[in-house]
């Protein structure tokens, strides 16, 4: 379990200098979460991760990590309206929110939400709070996702609170994050 942890607290991506740079992201404890996937294709690199309860085919939270290689200085507004074009393909009724931003920042980020009344093609929903933050040689792409139509405002405040502790670390050659032992 302490593995799987690991792995979705550290999202190592790319070179920077000597070590690699990653954004960690400590998710919350109490769900358990356990791996539902990680690929990596040589320039994206996307984990997802569910609570440790429940199934691919039955979840009710998802998280996902992405990291795109190479992608630096890419404005905040053009990553938001790309994943908001994303979702519309397969929820064309989908509203996006901006929730917050730091653009003036050493690494900015976005906060945002995709809440989707129905999913085309499918029955459900699923809603998702997006939080992006630009590194010096990746772009950090991140999610919690719920089945449901909008997202309470405690479910918000709470991840957000997750998202914005992260921090663009460069780990060691031994994959442990400079400067920690």
């Amino acid at each position: 379990m302490k593995n799987v942890l690991l792995i979705a607290c550290l999202l190592s991506s790319t070179s920077y200098l000597m070590g690699q740079e990653s954004l960690k992201i400590v998710w919350l404890e109490q769900y358990e979460w356990k791996l539902l996937s990680n690929n990596e294709d040589g320039r994206v690199h996307v984990i997802e991760i569910i609570p440790g309860k429940e199934t691919a085919e039955n979840w009710t939270m998802l998280g996902q990590m992405m990291s795109n290689k190479g992608v630096a200085d890419l404005p905040m507004d053009q990553a938001k309206d790309l994943m908001f074009e994303q979702a519309r393909a397969t929820a064309p009724d989908a509203q996006l929110t901006e929730v917050e931003r730091d653009e003036a920042t050493e690494h900015p980020w976005i906060l945002f939400k995709i809440e989707n009344p129905q999913l085309a093609e499918q029955e459900g929903t699923e809603s998702q709070l997006w939080y992006i933050r630009q590194g010096k040689t990746a772009l950090y792409v991140n999610f919690i996702a719920r089945k449901e139509a909008q997202l309470a405002d405690e479910f918000v405040a709470e991840w957000s609170a997750v998202f914005k502790a992260s921090e663009v670390v460069v780990l060691g050659e031994d994959g442990v994050e400079e400067g920690k032992d």
